[in-house]
């Protein structure tokens, strides 16, 4: 996976391009852990990633509480469908921000 960090000011955005798996978590997890000095706006930009699994889930979890309790912001966009809709089944879609999304919810068919 690769990942593109972009600061100005207080804001970080982050683009994510591949996949987020149990190996590319810890590399995100250690990205962010350095970066978030000082921000007030996290941004995570999905547009290129092509896969999350649970671990990369639980560094969104991770960050989204980290940044809650401090009072900062995490804004998700540019969210893919097949990522969508492992976000809608696992139900981080309801309290993840995500801000460019459908106000409708991705319906899931078995």
């Amino acid at each position: 996976m690769d990942i593109i960090k972009q600061s100005t000011g207080t804001t970080l955005s982050v683009a994510l391009v591949g996949r987020l798996d149990a190996v590319t978590a810890i590399q995100l997890d250690s990205v962010l852990k350095s970066s978030l000095d000082g921000v007030q706006l996290l941004t995570l930009d999905l547009k290129d990633l092509i896969y999350i699994a649970s671990a990369g889930l639980r560094i969104l979890l991770k960050y989204q509480k980290l940044l809650d309790k401090s009072g900062a912001v995490m804004s998700i966009r540019n969210v893919r469908t097949e990522v969508r809709e492992v976000l809608d089944m696992t139900g981080f879609s309801d309290f993840l921000h995500i801000v460019d999304s459908p106000t409708k919810k991705l319906s899931i068919e078995f």
